[in-house]
C-alpha cells in the first residue's frame, strides 16, 4: 500500500505518549479518545483507505468500530500492530512529526545548510556585528522564549518579508527555531530565494543557546505589522523561480472547483498565511495552516498519503515556498491558488455523524451555578497539559477512553458535569459517562473556552489527575524538571534522524540543492 501510489491513511489510535515510543514513518497521531474529531480534520473523504495501527491490536477493533459510526467506508487493521511490523523487520521510529524533523535533517547533509552556534552569535552580539536574528516559529513560540533583539517572522513570510528588515547587503541574517528543523528549513528558503544576504541557520535554536549558558527573552509580545502587497514583488519573483526549479503549479478558482467536485480524491485545501490574515478574511473552506508549521508538521495537518493540496495565498509567496517543500517531501500533487476570499473567524470541525446530546447540555452560567450550590462533579477531558495550565476549579482530569479507571477514583457526588476544551469530546463522551453511572450527566456547552468567555475563572491550582498523563508528548520546554536532559535528548534525536529515514524505502525526500 505503502508502495503502489494510491491514497492511503495510517492512524495510530493509541495516545499521543504511547504513540511518541514507536511508530510507523508515515502514521498519524489520531487516539481513540479523540478519534472522531481527528478523523474528520486529518481524513476528510469517506471513502479513503484506512489502516488502522496501535501497539499489539488491542484498541484497533474498538477504533474501527468508531469510524464505521463516522461514515468511513474502506479499513483495516494491522494484525498485530507495530510489534508484528517490527519482527518482520520493517523500521518503526520514536518522537513526533517525524518525517518533517527528518526532512530538515536530509536537508541540511544534501544542500550543506550554513549555521552557526549559539557561542558563536553571541560573539557577534557582543561586537555589534550587523546581524539580523529571526525566529521562524508561530507567535506564541516566540512569545514563550526567543533570542534577544530576534524579530517574528514565521516560516512562510521569510521570503515575504526578510528583504524589508535587512539594513543592507552586508546584513547577516541568522534564522532560528526552537531546535533545529525550521532553523534549517527558514535559512534554505532564503538561500533557495536568492536573497543576497549572507544567510545562516542558529544550530539548535533556543535550545542550543539555553543550552551554552545564555539567558532567552521570555514574553515578548512585539509583533511585525502586516506586510503591504508594494513590497512584495521582489519576493513574487524570487519564489516562482524556486516554484519552477520544484514543479510548483498554479491553478485557478475553476480548478479549484474541479477538485472539490472530484469525489474519488482527497483534497486539502489551507491558506497558510498568519493567522491574524486568515481570521480577518480567507477563501471560503479553506483550512488555516501556517506554511512554517505545515512544513514542521506535515503530518498534523495531511493525513492521507498521495492527497491533492492547495496552498491559498493572495500574495502568493508564502504559498509557493510552501509548496516548494512539499514537493521535495515527496508529495506530488501540491498546487497554488493567488486568491483572497471574505470567510472570517475559524470554521468549526464537522463531524460527518455528530452526537445529539442537545437535552443535556448545560452553559457555563448554569454550571457555575451548580458547582457554588452543588452536589457536582467536574471531569475535564482536555488534553492534560490544557489541564494542567488552566481547569475549572475542582474538576477532576480524565482520559475520555480510559474514563472507567478515572471513575473508579473519583468520589462522585450530584450532577455530573463532562467539560473539554471547547465541549465537543465532552458531548462524545456523554454515552460512555452514562454507562459508568447511576447519577445524571450533563455536558458543558462550549467547554472550558465558554466558562472562560462567561467570565469565570481557570485556575492551574490544585490539579485533580485522576489518570496518568499519557495523552501528550511533552515539549523539553514543558518538563522544567529535565530540561537539560530532555533537551539534549532531543536534539540528538533529531540529528539521528537522516541515517534513520535513510534506510526507509517508503521516504521519498528529494531535496532541491542549490
Amino acid at each position: 500500500m505503502l508502495q503502489d501510489g494510491e491514497e492511503l491513511a495510517i492512524l495510530d489510535v493509541r495516545e499521543e505518549l504511547p504513540f511518541s515510543e514507536s511508530h510507523l514513518l508515515h502514521a498519524r497521531s489520531a487516539p481513540l479518545s479523540r478519534l472522531e474529531l481527528r478523523a474528520a480534520r486529518l481524513v476528510p473523504r469517506r471513502d479513503t483507505r484506512i489502516v488502522l495501527v496501535d501497539g499489539d491490536g488491542a484498541l484497533t477493533p474498538a477504533a474501527a468500530e468508531v469510524l464505521i459510526e463516522q461514515g468511513y467506508r474502506n479499513l483495516s487493521v494491522l494484525a498485530g500492530g507495530n510489534a508484528v511490523w517490527a519482527n518482520a523487520g520493517y523500521l518503526l521510529y520514536s518522537g513526533v512529526h517525524v518525517p518533517s524533523k527528518a526532512f530538515g535533517e536530509i536537508v541540511e547533509h544534501a544542500c550543506h545548510t550554513p549555521s552557526i552556534d549559539a557561542a558563536r552569535l553571541k560573539q557577534m552580539f557582543d561586537v555589534r556585528a550587523d546581524v539580523l536574528v529571526v525566529d521562524s516559529r508561530p507567535f506564541d513560540e516566540f512569545s514563550r522564549v526567543s533570542i534577544p533583539g530576534a524579530v517574528n517572522v514565521p516560516g512562510a513570510e521569510l521570503v515575504l518579508r526578510v528583504p524589508q528588515l535587512v539594513n543592507s547587503a552586508a546584513t547577516t541574517v541568522i534564522v532560528n527555531c526552537a531546535g533545529r528543523t525550521r532553523s534549517i528549513i527558514g535559512a534554505q528558503s532564503l538561500i533557495n530565494a536568492g536573497l543576497p544576504n549572507e544567510v545562516v541557520a542558529l544550530r539548535n535554536g533556543t535550545m542550543g543557546w539555553t543550552l551554552a549558558g545564555y539567558h532567552p527573552d521570555r514574553g515578548r509580545m512585539d509583533r511585525l505589522a502586516s506586510t503591504p502587497a508594494s513590497a512584495a514583488a521582489w519576493a513574487q519573483a524570487a519564489a516562482r523561480k524556486v516554484g519552477r526549479a520544484t514543479g510548483v503549479r498554479h491553478i485557478d478558482l475553476p480548478t479549484l472547483q474541479e477538485f472539490r467536485n472530484d469525489a474519488t480524491r482527497t483534497l486539502y485545501v489551507f491558506d497558510v498565511r498568519d493567522p491574524r490574515d486568515y481570521e480577518t478574511g480567507h477563501l471560503a473552506g479553506a483550512t488555516h495552516a501556517p506554511g512554517g508549521q505545515l512544513v514542521q508538521a506535515t503530518d498534523y495537518y495531511i493525513g492521507t498519503l498521495n492527497a491533492r493540496v492547495v496552498l491559498v495565498d493572495d500574495l502568493e509567496v508564502r504559498a509557493v515556498m510552501t509548496a516548494s517543500w512539499l514537493m521535495q517531501m515527496g508529495w506530488s500533487d501540491v498546487f497554488v491558488l493567488v486568491a483572497s476570499g471574505n470567510e472570517t473567524g475559524w470554521p468549526p470541525i464537522r463531524l460527518a455523524s455528530p452526537p445529539d446530546h442537545s437535552n443535556l447540555k448545560i452553559s457555563a452560567a448554569e454550571a457555575a451555578k451548580l458547582l457554588q450550590l452543588g452536589p457536582a462533579t467536574f471531569v475535564d477531558l482536555s488534553l492534560s497539559r490544557d489541564y494542567v495550565s488552566g481547569h475549572i476549579p475542582g474538576a477532576w482530569f480524565a482520559i475520555r477512553r480510559r474514563l472507567h479507571r478515572a471513575v473508579s477514583k473519583i468520589p462522585l457526588r450530584g450532577t455530573i458535569v463532562l467539560t473539554s476544551e471547547d465541549g465537543m469530546l465532552a458531548q462524545l463522551a456523554v454515552p460512555e459517562m452514562q454507562s459508568l453511572t447511576d447519577l445524571p450527566v450533563r455536558y458543558l456547552e462550549g467547554g472550558n473556552r465558554a466558562w472562560a468567555e462567561a467570565g469565570q475563572g481557570l485556575s492551574a491550582e490544585n490539579p485533580r489527575l485522576m489518570d496518568d498523563p499519557i495523552d501528550v508528548w511533552l515539549k523539553p520546554y514543558e518538563r522544567p524538571a529535565q530540561q537539560e536532559a530532555a533537551m539534549n535528548e532531543y536534539l540528538s534525536w533529531e540529528i539521528d534522524l537522516a541515517e534513520r529515514v535513510a534506510q526507509d524505502p517508503s521516504c521519498r525526500f528529494r531535496p532541491l540543492v542549490p
